[in-house]
């Protein structure tokens, strides 16, 4: 088992400890699934790198267990922001020291970031917070780095950040100040960018040493750096940062994303129009030599006219051992598909990588399906020439026999995301028959989890969607499930939802669709299965189909942004609510007509954010209703409130499980704030008292999605905001 998943001894701080309950946890396994936005290889030991992700944290590579392991699970909910990784750095005199620049958006909602650094290998980690925010999950995040530790002097670091200019270190990352000598241009207008969410900074995105300006246990007088604009983008300084001018001869009209130094003393640099991975439409690859002031224009391809929608350049490498071998990758090149270059002549001379390539999807046999795109970075193994890695939209490809396509040879790629697991899932369940876990996931559509440690083939196409944003099953008939989700096409995105009656395994497209909505929404399917109702985005009603999409009528009674469920016993009965407000309704007849819940639940409910509401598992017209801010409370669909469950302070998702043995009450498991103690927490007690499941070092961030296994006890289900899904089980039992 991975070594993410190792047994974990969990000690509550806030409670006794015969209140702790020993777990084990590890990855629903997938294998990748989400965007590697940077590689970095340690140039001093063998063995030794690391992966950044957009929104699932920083892994090092285990050479032992030849797998990925997270350094970041110990993140928790509150600071679930430093997720995202924007940039990361070594030191390369010291193989013990790494720091990450965590902080996924910009938005005025989060937090601001912050630099982590660790002298164990990412074991653990020290805090230093920023003034300003950093954008992981944003325009611009497979440039770089931002993030550059003195080669001379590991005291020293520099950080770009996005929209505040450059930033110094001289004390291994523990106090920052900015460098206001920096030119004005990185906090310009024109050091940012825009697409379809909203216009957002970009600023430095690289800064390079110079290692032969210095000498070991001084600062390194020579470094660049560039930023992300059309204008005059790379600058250098010869006084350790504290003075700089524009390179001469440099290209305009494009930004840099990246800027590599060969061992002769050149640099590659890669440009686009834009900062991608959105798109980029134009875009080259330049040489400089600073020997010479001599700058080479090296592009290893030109526009043609199968590229209607141009592309730009996003990876440049060159191998440590060999400054004449240079690669590169095309960047948004969707028609015919983005390409890997390679030369062995210092970019004189380039060819395509792909075409004499061999990809092996046996392990994980959904990535047959998908073309490597977003090919933000590429590095090759300073101690073996023959290994390289690029990353992609999806996880990472690696060889381990590059130099044969020198021989023109064939180079084989395998999928290396054993351990790293970057998926979002929008949707879980677990049924009493069947598969055990079914999951609704962001860019990958779904899968049904039949072995959880095993990757699957996502759910059977047609219909296969982009992503699938909810699944239910019908409790009396659980191999009745339904999910939507959306098609990607060339203009937008088109709303779909399908069902299936056997488990998962095969499905139909409904018949038709809602008269309106522009996103998928949420579902939900009555306890026998006799009727859908179908809450899509930004549609002004709730729908409901008695036909699987052949008739739809408005449900009664609902508005907008409203999120649908059916009770799991009566299938006359089902609730709505809205997350923001905590408004509740409910439906007697079958979702035809709804009405307010009133009295003391509806009461409580209403102003609280983020509320989530679960149909009681075994009795009709009973609810559990939570929210983020707030307490827990069963009660019914007259509005009555049946049990506040004490000392829960907050709830980011909860779920029921199996009960356990001796008790009749299902296993109640909830993700938040027990007694001000944010954590994992399960009750076989219907929350008469709670042990703690989680410890210190595997939070996950905050937890989005939980249920329980209604067929094993102790087993539960999670959806994290960015390391995929994760299931639990008490230390003693077996694995499944």
């Amino acid at each position: 088992m991975a070594a993410l998943a190792a047994c974990l001894l969990c000690a509550a701080s806030a409670a006794a400890a015969d209140d702790a309950v020993a777990y084990r946890y590890a990855s629903v396994r997938i294998g990748g699934g989400g965007f590697v936005s940077g590689l970095l290889f340690h140039p001093l030991e063998h063995g030794l790198y690391y992966a950044r992700t957009d929104v699932g944290g920083a892994y090092r590579w285990d050479r032992s267990a030849a797998q990925w392991v997270s350094v970041t699970d110990w993140i928790e909910a509150k600071d679930e922001n430093l997720l995202g990784i924007d940039s990361f750095a070594v030191d390369p005199s010291d193989p013990e020291r790494v720091y990450l620049a965590g902080g996924t958006y910009t938005t005025e909602r989060v937090g601001n970031g912050a630099i982590l650094r660790s002298a164990d290998r990412g074991k653990h980690f020290e805090r230093a917070d920023l003034p300003f925010k950093l954008g992981g999950n944003e325009l611009g995040r497979g440039n770089g780095e931002r993030l550059a530790v003195d080669p001379h002097d590991g005291r020293v670091l520099f950080f770009g950040s996005r929209s505040a200019g450059l930033w110094r270190s001289d004390d291994r990352g523990a106090h920052w100040a900015r460098v206001d000598s920096f030119p004005a241009v990185a906090t310009s207008p024109s050091a940012s960018a825009e697409n379809s969410w909203r216009r957002q900074a970009i600023g430095i995105v690289f800064v390079v040493f110079e290692p032969a300006s210095g000498k070991s246990g001084k600062p390194t007088p020579t470094l660049y750096a560039g930023v992300s604009t059309r204008e005059t983008s790379l600058f250098r300084s010869d006084d350790g940062g504290r003075s700089w001018k524009a390179v001469p001869g440099q290209p305009a009209g494009l930004r840099p994303n990246h800027m590599v130094r060969a061992g002769d003393g050149s640099y590659y640099l890669s440009y686009g129009d834009e900062p991608g991975p959105d798109a980029m439409h134009a875009g080259a690859v330049w040489k400089y030599e600073p020997s010479a002031q001599r700058w080479t224009d090296v592009t290893p391809m030109p526009r043609t006219a199968q590229d209607t929608q141009g592309f730009g350049w996003g990876a440049v490498a060159v191998d440590p051992r060999d400054p004449k071998v240079v690669m590169a990758a095309t960047f948004s090149r969707y028609t015919p598909r983005d390409e890997l270059f390679r030369s062995t002549d210092g970019g004189a001379h380039w060819r395509a990588v792909f075409p004499h390539s061999e990809f092996d999807h046996g392990t994980t046999v959904w990535t047959r399906e998908h073309t490597p795109h977003w090919l933000a970075s590429v590095v090759i193994d300073p101690f073996d020439a023959d290994h390289v890695m690029f990353v992609t939209g999806y996880g990472i490809w690696a060889s381990r026999d590059m130099r044969a396509f020198d021989q023109d040879g064939t180079v084989h790629w395998t999928f290396q995301d054993e351990g790293l697991e970057e998926t979002v899932a929008l949707g879980l369940i677990s049924p009493p028959e069947g598969a055990h876990l079914l999951s609704a996931l962001g860019d990958l559509d779904g899968y049904r989890h039949d072995d959880l440690d095993t990757a699957q083939l996502q759910f059977a196409a047609p219909p296969r969607y982009a992503n699938s944003q909810s699944i239910d099953y019908a409790a009396a008939k659980p191999a009745l499930i339904v999910r939507s989700g959306y098609l990607r096409k060339p203009f937008g995105a088109a709303v779909r939802a399908a069902w299936s009656q056997d488990g998962g395994k095969q499905w139909k497209a409904f018949a038709s669709e809602p008269p309106e909505g522009q996103g998928a929404g949420n579902m939900a399917i009555a306890a026998d299965g006799g009727a859908v109702l179908w809450a899509p985005d930004r549609a002004q009603h709730v729908y409901l189909t008695r036909d699987f999409g052949q008739h739809w009528q408005a449900a009664e009674g609902l508005g907008v942004g409203m999120h649908v469920l059916a009770d799991r016993v009566d299938p006359k009965r089902f609730y709505a609510y809205d997350r923001n407000s905590g408004a509740l309704a409910a439906s007697r007849d079958g979702g035809a007509h709804f009405a307010a819940i009133g009295g003391e639940l509806g009461t409580a409910a209403k102003g609280r954010e983020q509320t989530r509401v679960q149909a009681s598992p075994d009795a009709a017209g009973e609810l559990y209703v939570a929210s983020r801010e707030g307490e827990l409370l069963r009660g019914d669909d007259t509005g009555r409130v049946i049990k506040r469950l004490p000392g829960l302070t907050g709830v980011d998702a909860f779920g029921f499980g199996k009960a356990a043995p001796g008790r009749s009450a299902p296993t109640l498991f909830v993700a938040g704030r027990l007694h001000g103690a944010h954590g994992i927490f399960r009750s076989v007690d219907d929350g008469e008292s709670w042990q703690r499941i989680d410890d210190a070092d595997h939070r996950y961030g905050r937890i989005s999605h939980l249920t329980g296994d209604p067929r094993v006890f102790g087993r539960l289900y999670f959806a994290t905001s960015g390391r995929g899904i994760f299931y639990g089980e008490p230390a003693a039992k077996a694995s499944p």
